[in-house]
């Protein structure tokens, strides 16, 4: 299925009226949430393989462990099985019940002893105010939020415009606070997400035309929603299937955009694992396959330049499996087994005509941005390099540059797996 297809799917359109309206109540929602959670966080960025053992496996232990987790699985972001044409075939099936079930059985298979779905989605919203449904997710121990349309979650689990807790998130939030582990995978982490939660579009739209609050059917238009979703991650903004899609761009013009000073862009098959989240204590973990792009806005200056959108003084840090990070000193640190990478090569940065990924590009590839960006970070041979966008109408340049304080880390001694404190500025193309 293409690129495009697969971000369409399921999206529901809203008025921008109605997301004027969820700005207006932003601070109201606020103030009816609880405060910080101590609680663990698990966040992946789409594309959850089914052999990751350590994903599943580190839900599962900060559930209970093999033998005692008890996992609720919610795949309201699923469409109902009245909706689904293949409801019928469990081999081709694409719904919440059946979604449900596929998780379930994964998380048994990974040793815990009991994994269950939560019967909610669009079309059972009753459901989440249940006694029985609340006495179901009171007895978990662990929480998984599948993917689909993030919006469904919000339409399913949260009351009206004023967004209040439905009982059944009211009790996941009060598990969240006592310990229970939350995890979810694309839409089930971008739910986790505070104000300003996206909603859909591509890099190059965002860099030429910014972004606009609500759900677009178009799926190139940046669009988010001011109340954002669940409110259970505010160390930043939140972005997924990054490397896969080149969403670099449109996080950091989201992120310019709202006024939020730092943006996570997680990559497919990998995570962030938040460890007393929203406490003085809360410290992160990345998992998984790929890595996570966090991007500092905290100098950055935005500007316009032939009359179009520009900014310089992003800090960039690109951090693999089991670095951490902790987002109140802003400060990153390298996992077991990796060291400072000081014998680089001299190889030059080879050329990019397509930072992010373009769909119209025959020729593009994924992870496109982190990997100029990691081919700089591991190189003697030059301190800048530039990567331009597929598209020209205008075509956006983006210049990455090593600041006296970029740092690389590597396993094998030459590549540079990870880095930290690279500087990126996004200009129209010269002529």
């Amino acid at each position: 299925m293409n690129r495009h297809l697969r971000t369409r799917c399921g999206r529901t359109a809203l008025a921008l009226a109605a997301a004027l309206t969820l700005l207006a109540t932003t601070a109201q929602t606020a103030a009816a949430r609880p405060a910080a959670t101590g609680g663990t966080l698990i966040l992946v960025g789409g594309g959850l393989k089914d052999g990751n053992s350590e994903i599943y496996g580190e839900i599962v232990r900060r559930a209970g462990g093999a033998g005692k987790a008890r996992i609720g699985v919610l795949t309201a972001a699923s469409v109902p099985e009245s909706q689904d044409p293949d409801a019928a075939d469990p081999d081709t099936c694409s719904n919440s019940r059946c979604n449900g079930r596929y998780y379930a059985d994964l998380f048994e298979h990974y040793g815990a002893a009991d994994a269950q779905w939560i019967p909610i989605d669009i079309e059972h919203v009753d459901a989440a105010d249940s006694d029985a449904v609340v006495a179901q997710v009171e007895s978990m121990t662990g929480f998984f939020f599948g993917g689909g349309d993030q919006h469904r979650y919000v339409t399913s689990l949260l009351h009206g415009d004023a967004r209040t807790d439905s009982e059944v998130m009211a009790a996941i939030r009060r598990k969240l606070a006592a310990g229970a582990v939350v995890a979810g995978s694309s839409a089930g982490a971008q739910i986790a997400s505070g104000p300003d939660m996206v909603t859909g579009g591509d890099s190059y739209q965002a860099l030429r035309d910014g972004s606009t609050p609500g759900y677009f059917e178009d799926p190139t238009r940046l669009g988010y929603l001011p109340q954002g979703g669940f409110g259970l991650f505010d160390a930043g903004l939140l972005d997924t299937h990054t490397g896969t899609y080149g969403r670099e761009g449109r996080a950091i013009r989201l992120a310019a955009d709202t006024g939020h000073d730092r943006v996570f862009a997680l990559d497919e098959d990998t995570a962030i694992e938040v460890e007393h989240a929203g406490t003085r204590g809360e410290s992160i973990r990345v998992l998984g396959t790929h890595g996570v792009s966090v991007f500092d806005l905290r100098a950055a200056r935005t500007g316009t330049a032939a009359g179009h959108w520009t900014i310089d003084g992003v800090r960039y840090s690109y951090l693999t499996d089991g670095d951490r990070y902790d987002p109140r000193t802003w400060h990153a640190r390298a996992g077991a087994g990796k060291r400072p990478l000081t014998a680089p090569s001299d190889t030059p940065v080879p050329p990019n005509h397509d930072a992010f990924y373009s769909v119209d590009d025959p020729d593009g590839r994924p992870y496109s941005f982190s990997g100029t960006a990691r081919a700089l970070a591991a190189t003697t041979a030059q301190r800048t390099a530039t990567a331009g966008t597929f598209e020209s109408a205008p075509a956006f340049e983006v210049l990455l540059r090593k600041r006296g304080d970029t740092r690389a880390w590597t396993a094998d001694g030459t590549t540079a797996d990870s880095f930290t404190d690279l500087e990126v500025g996004v200009h129209p193309a010269a002529g």
